[in-house]
């Protein structure tokens, strides 16, 4: 452990107070894309997994320009970073969590292509955060970070870990945000904003607006179940057991001692968010089985020391 990487630095989750999303308090992570006439195309070339439980892009996104949501999601991300860093909480490229984290991201990005045409060109970027929190999270654009509290106190596996990867990645790949920028554009904002956000003036001012609002975006508990069927997916396809979902949402519940935590509170809990995990198994399953797996398996960080 690098001593100059602390990991119990109080970093502020990058989406407000009161995000409800599934793994932050909030979430912003993100939100995957594709146009919506990809879909059906992807599912005739592509029948397996879980393409066919998820519906078309959602008409509200289209009012918030992606190049938009994802510059201000940059923005976001490297004042993240920068606070971060002021207290010696971003881990440095050689700690080993990082190059874990980073090297199961590349195994999953391949694999988002299929999702969202636009994330070929996204600049993907993964880092860790020294803090407890129990989070992590993918911004727009492909801004991925974990934090450390997350690998330390549940002690995930790799198939843990690629699977709040992939449901992270998902929400981005799905555009939800935007989704939810697009419903508050329509619905609260008004017109002289809305002008704004498309792009008829007062870009800037417009820019600053989507970057609040991803500091305190919340998804849907239909968002969030979408996200989780689409992490499932992508997981299996790069060699992750999709079945570390289960062991996965058991440890959260025990962390939390049978009540889901807050990052979790959109989800159903208990047995219900289990069984709805073994219910798409059977579709995920078959792409895990014929899957390259990982040559080589990382652990996570040693537990954290009882205090006396």
């Amino acid at each position: 452990m690098n001593p100059l990487f602390r990991t119990d630095a109080e970093i502020a989750v990058p989406h407000g107070a009161g995000c409800r999303c599934a793994l932050h308090g909030r979430r912003l992570f993100t939100g995957a894309l594709v146009a919506g006439a990809a879909f059906p195309a992807l599912a005739q070339k592509d029948p397996d997994g879980v393409r066919g439980d998820v519906g078309r892009e959602s008409q509200f996104s289209k009012l918030v320009p992606a190049e938009e949501v994802e510059a201000a999601a940059q923005q976001q991300y490297a004042q993240m970073k920068r606070e971060a860093a002021q207290q010696r909480a971003l881990a440095p490229d050689n700690n080993d969590q990082v190059v874990r984290l980073r090297t199961i991201a590349q195994r999953l990005i391949p694999f988002t292509e299929g999702w969202n045409a636009r994330a070929r060109r996204w600049q993907w970027e993964v880092n860790l955060i020294g803090s407890q929190q129990l989070n992590a999270f993918c911004m727009p654009g492909g801004k991925i970070a974990f934090y450390y509290g997350i690998l330390q106190q549940l002690q995930l596996t790799d198939d843990e870990t690629a699977t709040i990867m992939g449901h992270e990645m998902a929400h981005a790949l799905r555009e939800h945000a935007r989704e939810r920028m697009g419903k508050t554009a329509a619905t609260r904002i008004g017109a002289s904003v809305l002008s704004s956000v498309l792009g008829l003036g007062g870009t800037g001012d417009a820019l600053l607006n989507m970057g609040s609002q991803l500091l305190t975006l919340k998804f849907s508990r239909d968002d969030e179940s979408e996200a989780d069927i689409v992490g499932m997916d992508l997981a299996a396809r790069a060699g992750y057991d999709p079945r570390a979902g289960v062991t996965l949402w058991q440890k959260m519940l025990q962390a939390s001692k049978g009540a889901p935590p807050q990052f979790l509170s959109t989800h159903p809990a208990g047995q219900t968010r289990i069984r709805e995990i073994e219910a798409k198994l059977p579709k995920v399953e078959p792409l895990y089985a014929r899957a390259d797996k990982p040559p080589r398996k990382f652990g996570p960080p040693p537990p954290a020391a009882a205090k006396k």
